[in-house]
């Protein structure tokens, strides 16, 4: 049962004394549905909030995952000029070579035929 406390107007004192106002006053509080309402709307701004850092994790993750897919291409890439730089040495130094000086071009003879 709420309980009621008695002021009054007129005096700051505790006195009740025949002539004077007096008022009534009634605590208020909120009631079931209406606490049930305020959790429930609690809830779900906590819901919205954890869902939209959710979101941007995602989208980080999936510029991670990009720049991760970029750094492959790019090194393999690199690889494959390696292999050329190294294949252009190699054919620049063979064609300076004193060995490959002295050799003779190939001449096609024949065919073997059984």
């Amino acid at each position: 049962m709420l309980s009621q406390t008695y002021v009054t107007r007129r005096s700051t004192g505790v006195s009740f004394t025949r002539g004077r106002n007096t008022v009534r006053h009634t605590r208020k509080s909120l009631g079931s549905i209406s606490q049930i309402i305020i959790v429930g709307l609690i809830t779900l701004v906590f819901g919205l909030i954890y869902v939209a850092e959710g979101t941007r994790a995602t989208g980080f993750d999936y510029e991670i995952s990009a720049v991760e897919s970029e750094i492959t291409e790019m090194t393999a890439r690199r690889d494959d000029l390696a292999v050329e730089k190294a294949r252009l040495t190699s054919v620049a130094a063979a064609k300076n070579s004193t060995v490959a000086a002295a050799m003779e071009d190939a001449v096609v003879t024949g065919y073997a035929t059984e």
